[in-house]
């Protein structure tokens, strides 16, 4: 891409900026944050093209002055992106020494894909076993302790990933996880069997009634106000095969809840009208795993991390960091 090429108002604003004040740069960053990242270079690229020939777009944040406690691998929640509320979890996790990991999946955020559309849950859950993979294996990761933390739909691809994968963690982080769909939320049986029917003919439409998940995920009203800032957020009705997939993939985990085996870290807010609490109590109760710990919070949410109180948001923040730093010691020192 040549200077010339670039848009004549965006080479004004470079000419009249000045630079000697940092209001200035940072406004000027954001013009051309389009254009910088669109540069044919490797450390430009947030994009790159899996085995199914899908572009995934993906994120990655290290510890600036500090060395690498653990990796963490972020799972974002149903319509949500990595780019979004999830960087601040990010940047939060790294300011404690973490290195952190995320991607969109296809058809979310900045991956390729019809918006909003899981055409198969298992296909997904392949994507993101192959991206991580990727990065467990470069050699700066190689041997440090690897964990998954996923958020609503994001926790049931990792229990997903888990489960495809029982050997490969070290442990994970579950924040109101998908194990089961709300009854506050999912449609009557009736019309699942009707929805069921018709995604085999028609499922990329959106036809699946829902109420707004931000007015119900967020306890925060002035944080529920921030939601309309995401602008690349799937909205929408759920379109027909996803939402027999979620269904679908939440029946399976929910039956499989004895084989999850590695040490885990479930919070879940009991005033959760999303996904269900008393689920996250059984898969608590019902995992094999010895190393576990269930923090249920009184009037909390769905979205613990984005949606409560600053006061509550830290609490969690406090929670997962101090599991996070005894399993990662736990680990190191037993190495």
């Amino acid at each position: 891409m040549k200077w010339e090429d670039i848009d004549r108002n965006l080479a004004k604003m470079f000419e009249g900026a000045n630079l000697s004040d940092c209001r200035e740069r940072r406004k000027l960053r954001e013009a051309f944050k389009d254009v910088q990242l669109s540069l044919d270079h490797c450390l430009f690229k947030s994009y790159e093209v899996n085995t199914r020939g899908l572009e995934i777009y993906s994120k990655s944040w290290l510890p600036e002055n500090s060395s690498i406690k653990a990796i963490i691998c972020l799972c974002h929640g149903y319509g949500d992106t990595c780019s979004f509320f999830f960087e601040g979890i990010a940047k939060k996790l790294t300011s404690e020494g973490y290195g952190v990991f995320a991607l969109d999946y296809p058809g979310f955020g900045l991956s390729e894909g019809l918006h909003g559309y899981i055409p198969s849950f298992d296909d997904l859950v392949g994507d993101v076993v192959e991206h991580f993979t990727k990065i467990k294996e470069k050699p700066e990761y190689k041997g440090l302790p690897s964990f998954l933390f996923g958020e609503s739909m994001g926790g049931a691809v990792a229990l997903k990933v888990h489960l495809k994968q029982p050997e490969a963690w070290d442990g994970a982080v579950l924040a109101a996880p998908m194990c089961k769909i709300s009854d506050d939320v999912v449609p009557s049986w009736a019309v699942q069997q009707f929805l069921i029917g018709m995604a085999k003919f028609l499922p990329k439409r959106k036809l699946v009634p829902l109420a707004d998940l931000a007015e119900k995920a967020f306890k925060d009203l002035e944080k529920r106000e921030m939601c309309k800032f995401n602008v690349i957020c799937y909205r929408d009705k759920p379109r027909l095969r996803t939402a027999v997939e979620l269904l679908r993939v939440t029946r399976e985990i929910e039956s499989r809840l004895e084989e999850v085996s590695l040490p885990l870290l479930i919070l879940h807010g009991d005033a959760d009208v999303v996904t269900d609490p008393s689920v996250s109590k059984a898969l608590y109760e019902k995992a094999c795993s010895s190393d576990k710990k269930l923090c249920l919070y009184e009037d909390g949410y769905h979205s613990l991390l984005e949606g409560e109180s600053d006061e509550i948001i830290f609490k969690v923040f406090g929670d997962i960091i101090g599991w996070l730093d005894v399993h990662s010691e736990k680990i190191i020192s037993s190495s």
